[in-house]
C-alpha cells in the first residue's frame, strides 16, 4: 500500500474542527507539547487556554516565524495550498504539487509533510478540507501589485472583480463559450474553461505564434505584464479571450487556472520532496585529518596568545560608538602577520570568550574619517558608565585589554584552552566576516564594535558540523552541496517571490574570510555565513584539510553544553569541554624546556615551549619567524630589554646554558657582555631631565654629535648634562645614537623596567543574541501544557446565568456568596466566582471549595490548575454552573 494510500485511509469520513481553537483543542498532550516546542514563541507569556494560543499561533509575527523554520518542500506545500480552493482536499493539493503526471517522490513525501504542517499549526481541518492558517493565506498568496512565491497570479474570479458585466460576456463569446445571464455564472463558466487542459489547447490551437510566446514567458512567474493603450494584434488575442486580464491600467496577468493549465498542473516548476544530498569533494585517513586539525588548534592557541601578550600592558583605544578603529586593526593584523579579516576573527574570539574587554575609561575620539561615527551609542548608566565618567574626568582614556579570565585561562593545559575558545566560538551570535562592511545606516562596520550580531549566526555554524559529521571520518564535503542543503532546510523568503531554482555557488574558487555583506540581502548573509563556518572551523582546528576532525564531532554534543558564549571557567569544566579537551590533548606536542642556540645569534624552539621559558626568552630574544619551529634571534636590543627588566649578565648566561640542548655559542656571550658592560654606565633622571655619567669622554662625544640637537643639551658640570626632553625621549634618543642608557630614580638608583600587565575589571562576555525565544526544558512543556488545559476547561465550563458586576463578573449578595460557597464545599461541585485581587484586577475563576473558615475558602482553582485561598470580601459574586447534557461529566 502506498504512503499517499495509508494517509488517506488514516482519515476520518467526517468535516473535521470548524477551527484551529477546536483543532488544537482535541489534540493530546504530547501534540500539543510537540507545537509549543516546534514554536516557542507561543509560550511567552503562557497562554490562559486553548482559544488564546490559537489566536497567538494565527499572528503575523508567529506565522512569519513559523514559515521561516520550514524546510523547503513543506514551504512549497504551504504555498500550494495558499493557492488551492479554501478548503481543499488532500488530493486537490497532491495535484498541485505532482502535476498530471503524477510524481512518486512527492506522493511519498506529502504525507509526512502535512502532518508536519498541523503539528506546526499551519494548516488544520479534516481530510477534506485541508485549511491553512489565514495569516499564512495572506502571506503566500497572490494579490493585485504581487504574485505568490509560486509564480502564480489571482483566480478569475479575483482579477474580474472590477470588471463591468458587459466585457465579462465580450470574453465569453470570444472564447467560444455560450453568453449567461449573470455575472456570477460567467466567471464560473470562464474559470472551468481555463481549468479545462483539452480545452485550453484548443483554444490556443487557433492562437497567434507571438500570443504563445507571451504565454510561454508569464506562465512560469511573475504573471503579470505591461500593455500600451493601442495592444499589439497578438496581445489584442490573448485579451479579447481573457488569457491576460487587466488589474491596474497598462498592467495585465495571466490567470491563475490558465497559467496552471499550462503547467500542467504544478504549482511549482521543481518540487523538491527530499533533501540534498551533500556530496564528498575528497577522502583523506581519519589520522591525518586529526592531525592537521591538531596542529591548528595549536596554531590558534599561539595565535590568541600573541594577541593578548601583544594588549598585556593596554590594548588600543576605543572607538566613541566602540570597537576598534582601522589603524588598530591594521597594527594587530601586522603583530600576528595575518590579514585584517583573520585578525578581526581572533579579536572577536577573544572578545566573545571573555579574555579581552574594555577597561572603562573615557573613548577616544579619532577623527580619521572612516572611523568616526554619525552618532554615540546609547545606552543606560550602570556602575562600568559610572567608573567610565569617572576616569574620563581624570583623563585617562579607555582602551581595550585583557580581562582576569585571561589569567585563567593562560593557565589552564593547552587542550583544556582550546576546548574554552570552542565554547565561544559555536553559540556566538557575532559574525566576524562582516568587519569592513557597511550596516543599515552606511557606516563601517568595526571589529569589537556593535551591529555585528547575527541571531541565524549559531544556527548556520552548528548545522554545517552536523552535516560535516553525518559523512563518514576523513571526507570533506563539497562546499557548493552543503550550501544548497542548507538552502533547502530553510529557504530564505524575500519581499518578492521566491527563485524555483536559486543560481548554485561558484566552485573551484576558495571564498576569502570576511569582506561583508549587504544588510538587506539575507540569502547572500546565509551564504556567506556557511562559507565563513567552514573558514573558521578551519582556522581553529574544528576541521583539518576539510573535514571534520575526532574532537570536531564530539563538540557537537548536547550534554554539557555551555548555553553561552565565554561562560569562562564554567565553560571550560563542562562535560562536552572535558571530552572534547580529552580527544584533543593527544595531537598536541607536550611543552619543551629547551632551545637549540646556534652560532648566527638565534635560538630554534623545536615544539612549544613551557611558558615560564616562553616568557623569559620572549624579553631576551625577537621572534623572527614561527611554523612548526619558532626562532628568535638575538640582538643588542633585546639583550638591554633583558637588563632593563632587571636581569644580569651573570643571570642571563646561567639561564641560556641551563635551558639549552647545545653549548652556548661565543659570539652571543660576547653580545652579551658587551651590552652588559655599557648598560648603565649613562644615568637620566627627571630635572627637566638629564645625563649623567661618570666617565667624561663620553659626555663630550654626545654633545658633538649632530643628533644630540633636537635633545637641546646643556652641560651643568663635568659628568652632568641638562636637557629639555622628557627622560622617557632621552632615552630613545640616546639610544637612537647608540649608548645604553638606563633610567635612575630620585635616589640614584637604576629603576628596572619591568613589563606592567595592565586588566580590565570583571567583564561579562557579550551575550549571544537569540533568534527568538530560547527553546523550552521538558519541565516547562509540562507545565504550559497543563496550565492551557486548565486554563481551557476553565474557559468553556458553561454556567448558569446570573446577574453581573462591570467587566462580566458575578455579582451576589456577601449571604448568597456565603452559603453557595459553603452549600459547593460540602457537595464537590465546583462554581464561577468574580474574583478583585488588592491591586485591583479583576478574572473569574472556576473554583472547586474544600474549605470555608475564617473569611476565606481554599479550594481547587480548574483556572490556575492548582489549590488557591481567596478572601471572601474580595469574591464579587458566584454563579453555579449549568446542567450539563446526558453523558457529560462536570468540571471537577
Amino acid at each position: 500500500m502506498s504512503a499517499e494510500q495509508q494517509h488517506r485511509d488514516g482519515q476520518a469520513a467526517d468535516p473535521g474542527p470548524r477551527s484551529l481553537a477546536q483543532a488544537l483543542r482535541e489534540r493530546d498532550d504530547a501534540s500539543l507539547g510537540a507545537l509549543l516546542r516546534s514554536r516557542p514563541d507561543l509560550l511567552h507569556p503562557v497562554p490562559t487556554d486553548v482559544t488564546q494560543l490559537a489566536t497567538r499561533a494565527g499572528t503575523r509575527a508567529s506565522v512569519l516565524r513559523a514559515l521561516e523554520h520550514l524546510d523547503r518542500f513543506a514551504l512549497q506545500a504551504a504555498e500550494a495550498l495558499a493557492v488551492a480552493p479554501d478548503p481543499a482536499s488532500y488530493q486537490e493539493l497532491l495535484d498541485l504539487l505532482a502535476g498530471d503526471d503524477g510524481d512518486e517522490e512527492v506522493a511519498g513525501a506529502l504525507p509526512a509533510t502535512v502532518a508536519l504542517l498541523r503539528e506546526r499549526a499551519l494548516v488544520w481541518g479534516g481530510e477534506d478540507r485541508l485549511r491553512l492558517v489565514r495569516t499564512a493565506r495572506e502571506l503566500l498568496a497572490p494579490s493585485a501589485s504581487h504574485s505568490s512565491p509560486t509564480g502564480l497570479g489571482p483566480s478569475v474570479a479575483e482579477a474580474t472583480s472590477g470588471m463591468s458585466p458587459g466585457r465579462i460576456q465580450a470574453i465569453l463569446t470570444a472564447a467560444g463559450l455560450p453568453h449567461t445571464h449573470d455575472t456570477v455564472s460567467a466567471v464560473a463558466a470562464l474559470s472551468g474553461l481555463f481549468a479545462d487542459r483539452e480545452r485550453v489547447a484548443e483554444l490556443l490551437e487557433g492562437a497567434p505564434e507571438a500570443s504563445r510566446e507571451v504565454l510561454t514567458r508569464l506562465v512560469w512567474g511573475p504573471p503579470y505584464g505591461q500593455v500600451t493603450a493601442e495592444p499589439a494584434a497578438h496581445l489584442r488575442w490573448l485579451l479579447d479571450r481573457g488569457l491576460l486580464l487587466p488589474t491596474t491600467p497598462g498592467t495585465v496577468v495571466l490567470p491563475r487556472e490558465a497559467a496552471l493549465s499550462l503547467r500542467g498542473g504544478r504549482a511549482h516548476r521543481v518540487p523538491e520532496p527530499t533533501r540534498p544530498r551533500v556530496a564528498v569533494a575528497a577522502e583523506r585517513k581519519p589520522q591525518v585529518v586529526d592531525a592537521a586539525a591538531g596542529g591548528q588548534a595549536l596554531a590558534a592557541l599561539d595565535t590568541v596568545e600573541e594577541l593578548l601578550r601583544s594588549w598585556d600592558e593596554g590594548g588600543p583605544a576605543v572607538l566613541r560608538a566602540g570597537g576598534l578603529s582601522i589603524r588598530d586593526l591594521k597594527r594587530t593584523a601586522t603583530v600576528l602577520e595575518v590579514p585584517e579579516p583573520v585578525a578581526a576573527f581572533w579579536v572577536e574570539l577573544a572578545y566573545a570568550a571573555g579574555l579581552i574587554a574594555s577597561d572603562g575609561g573615557y573613548v577616544e575620539e579619532h577623527h580619521d574619517r572612516h572611523d568616526r561615527p554619525d552618532a554615540d551609542a546609547e545606552g543606560y548608566e550602570d556602575e562600568e558608565t559610572r567608573d567610565a565618567r569617572t576616569r574620563r574626568r581624570s583623563g585617562e582614556a579607555e582602551h581595550y585589554a585583557p580581562t582576569p579570565e585571561y589569567d585563567a585561562w593562560r593557565d589552564l593545559p593547552p587542550a583544556e584552552r582550546w576546548a574554552w575558545l570552542l565554547e565561544a566560538w559555536l553559540p556566538g551570535t557575532r559574525a566576524p566576516g562582516l568587519i569592513g562592511g557597511r550596516d543599515g545606516r552606511d557606516r563601517t562596520l568595526s571589529a569589537l564594535g556593535p551591529g555585528l550580531d547575527r541571531s541565524p549566526a549559531p544556527e548556520v555554524r552548528r548545522r554545517v558540523l552536523e552535516l560535516m559529521a553525518g559523512l563518514e571520518p576523513g571526507q570533506a564535503p563539497d562546499p557548493a552541496t552543503l550550501l544548497e542543503r542548507l538552502r533547502w532546510e530553510r529557504p530564505l523568503r524575500s519581499a518578492g517571490p521566491r527563485r524555483e531554482q536559486p543560481e548554485p555557488p561558484r566552485t573551484g574558487v576558495r571564498p576569502a574570510y570576511g569582506g561583508g555583506v549587504a544588510a538587506n540581502d539575507p540569502e547572500a548573509l546565509r551564504t556567506k555565513l556557511t562559507e565563513w563556518a567552514l573558514l573558521e572551523a578551519e582556522m581553529l582546528g574544528v576541521t583539518g584539510r576539510g573535514a571534520l576532525a575526532t574532537h570536531g564531532r564530539a563538540l557537537l554534543g548536547a550534554e554539557g553544553r555551555s548555553e553561552g558564549a565565554g561562560a569562562g571557567t564554567a565553560a571550560a569544566g563542562s562535560a562536552r569541554a572535558a571530552v572534547v579537551a580529552a580527544l584533543l590533548a593527544p595531537l598536541l606536542p607536550e611543552p619543551l624546556d629547551h632551545v637549540l642556540l646556534q652560532a648566527d645569534l638565534t635560538a630554534v624552539a623545536p615544539g612549544p615551549l613551557v611558558r615560564p621559558l616562553a616568557e623569559a626568552l620572549g624579553v631576551l630574544a625577537d621572534v623572527e619567524s614561527k611554523g612548526g619551529a619558532t626562532v628568535y634571534r638575538f640582538t643588542p636590543g633585546s639583550v638591554r630589554r633583558a637588563l632593563d627588566a632587571g636581569r644580569s649578565a651573570t643571570e642571563l648566561h646561567a639561564f641560556l646554558d641551563r635551558h639549552s640542548r647545545t653549548p652556548v655559542p661565543q659570539p652571543l656571550t660576547y653580545l652579551i657582555d658587551d651590552v652588559a658592560r655599557r648598560h648603565g654606565l649613562l644615568r637620566v633622571g627627571a630635572a627637566s631631565s638629564y645625563v649623567r655619567c661618570d666617565d667624561e669622554s663620553v659626555l663630550d662625544e654626545i654633545l658633538a654629535d649632530r643628533r644630540a640637537t633636537a635633545l637641546r643639551l646643556r652641560r651643568l658640570a663635568p659628568t652632568v648634562v641638562a636637557a629639555q626632553a622628557d627622560p622617557r625621549t632621552l632615552i630613545e634618543g640616546l639610544r637612537a645614537m647608540g649608548f645604553a642608557p638606563a633610567a635612575e630614580s630620585a635616589e640614584g638608583d637604576v629603576m628596572i623596567a619591568r613589563p606592567h600587565a595592565h586588566r580590565t575589571p570583571p567583564r561579562t562576555p557579550p551575550a549571544p543574541v537569540p533568534d527568538g525565544p530560547p527553546a523550552p526544558d521538558a519541565t516547562l512543556l509540562t507545565a504550559a501544557v497543563r496550565a492551557v488545559r486548565a486554563g481551557d476547561r476553565a474557559a468553556t465550563a458553561p454556567r448558569k446565568e446570573t446577574p453581573q458586576a462591570p467587566g462580566g463578573l458575578p455579582r451576589t449578595s456577601p449571604a448568597d456568596t456565603l452559603a453557595t460557597v459553603q452549600a459547593a464545599a460540602m457537595t464537590g461541585e465546583s462554581v464561577w466566582i468574580g474574583h478583585v485581587n488588592a491591586e485591583g484586577a479583576a478574572s473569574q475563576r472556576l473554583l472547586a471549595p474544600l474549605r470555608v473558615e475564617g473569611g476565606y475558602v481554599t479550594g481547587y482553582d480548574h483556572t490556575a490548575d492548582g489549590v488557591r485561598t481567596y478572601a471572601l470580601h474580595r469574591i464579587t459574586g458566584v454563579a453555579e454552573l449549568a446542567d450539563e447534557p446526558d453523558g457529560a461529566e462536570p468540571a471537577r
